[in-house]
Order: structure tokens, then sequence, then C-alpha cells
């Protein structure tokens, strides 16, 4: 009798191939690796794909602000020239006391026009705006005061302020009227905005030295420059590295000077 396990009819022993060996206990093993890798490539390509659309989220965001502060001048020298529809004159740059002391901002002056005529009613005109009686209104925020690009638009702080110098369209406690603006609006200054460090509350009479707006104490509210609202109203985007004569010439309501925004 043969040793051999088993044979074919006739005793022929024939040479068979082993059967193969079972691999099952690796198939895990490979399947987890590939979901580690596929994995690991998604995070990859996703924090690439990401680091590839922040710089155009963030530049979207930053162009919808800088309309929105657009926006906020145009509405503030709507209300200017409401003022002026009213009064016949420009209004001052602030109001003062019988002693000459000042006393409110051209921004309080305003608020009836900027749809806040119930806080305009509730302000004391004949105290100054940081007398007692006026100190739980000084500090209230008021939107379109509020430029969206900064750090302080949560505040009573605004950047938006005239150019404290005597031959601009309003100054001092002076009330002047259109006429004098013989520039003509579209080329005379208004309204500019100040950098972070020169805001002030708005009902504070104070507004921006031609210095510091030349060379702001910190970086200007958008890269690049600062919105500024020209007489007419329209709004022009004016670079940081304008230059100083250019500035005083469209900042001059009589100069005789026709300039464009650089």
């Amino acid at each position: 009798m043969s040793n051999t396990p088993w044979a074919p009819p006739g005793g022929n022993q024939q040479n068979y191939p082993a059967p193969p060996k079972q691999s099952g206990g690796n198939t895990g093993f490979v399947i987890a690796a590939i979901v580690i890798g596929g994995g690991f490539l998604l995070l990859v390509c996703g924090g690439i794909l990401a680091g590839l659309l922040l710089p155009a989220v963030q530049a979207a965001r930053e162009a919808a602000r800088r309309m929105q502060c657009q926006n906020n001048m145009k509405q503030i020298v709507l209300a200017i020239y409401n003022y002026e529809s009213v009064y016949k004159s420009l209004p001052p740059a602030y109001t003062v006391d019988a002693t000459g002391k000042p006393l409110h901002s051209w921004r309080t002056l305003i608020l009836p026009y900027m749809e806040q005529q119930a806080l305009y009613n509730s302000i004391d005109l004949n105290k100054p705006w940081d007398d007692p009686v006026n100190a739980a209104l000084n500090t209230v925020r008021i939107p379109s005061y509020s430029c969206p690009s900064t750090t302080i638009a949560g505040s009573e702080l605004t950047c938006y302020q005239l150019i404290d110098d005597r031959t601009a369209m309003i100054y001092g406690a002076e009330f002047r009227k259109l006429s004098e603006v013989t520039d003509g609006t579209s080329n005379t200054l208004l309204v500019v905005e100040s950098c972070e460090a020169d805001a002030v509350p708005w009902m504070k009479p104070q507004d921006l030295k031609p210095q510091n707006y030349l060379n702001p104490t910190t970086r200007t509210n958008h890269a690049g420059g600062s919105n500024t609202a020209m007489g007419d109203g329209s709004v022009k985007f004016m670079s940081s590295t304008i230059n100083p004569q250019v500035f005083s010439a469209m900042l001059s309501r009589d100069g005789g000077e026709v300039v464009a925004p650089q």
C-alpha cells in the first residue's frame, strides 16, 4: 500500500501544486492604511485649498467694509446738505458758549438728518458735550459714524472728521455758506477718515489737524489710503502717499486750484 495520502486512479502519482496560503489576516491592515493615507491626503489638500482661498475671502470682506464706509460718508455729507437747506449755511465745526468755549461738534448738529432726532432732542446743547448731564448720551454708538474696517467699530469713537484748517469748507464756529466754495464742491474736501489712534468721541468738538492726516499716528483704516468725501457728496479713495501740496489745494475752498485726488 502506498504511503501517499491519496493518488489518482491507476496508481500514477502526480505532483499537484499546494493550495495557496490564505492572506486574509493582512486585509484589515491594508484597508486601514488606505483610509489613513487618504485622510492625510485630504487633510493636506484641504489645508492648501483653504490657504489659497483665505486671501480672496479676506479681500472680499474688506471690499464690503470699504463700501459700507463710503456709504456712511455719503450719508454724512447728505445730512450736512440737509442742515444747510434748513439754516442756509453749513454747520460750524463746533458750537461755543458765551465765552467762546467749544460745546458740541458738527456731528451733533446734523443728528436730526442722520435719523437720530430722538437722540438730538435728549442732548443739552447749552452744556458741554462731556458735562454730566450729557454723560449718558456721549457714549451712544452711532452706526453711520463708525468705519467697519476699524477695531473701534463698536464704540462711540469716530474716524469721520473735518480737517481743522481755516481754508476748509467748514471751520471753527463760523457759519460758512456754500457760495464761498468758489473752487467748486466737487474739487473741495469735506469729510475725511482719520486713523484709529486719532479717532474722537463723535460728540466731542474736535477734528483732525492737516499734519495728522498727512502723517497718521498709525496705519490708515484701509490698505493704501482712506476714503474721502468731497463737497458734492462723492466719495473717493485718497492714497496715503498724496502730495501735501495737492492735499492743501484740495482742502482749500477758494484757492483757485482744480486738482484730482491721488
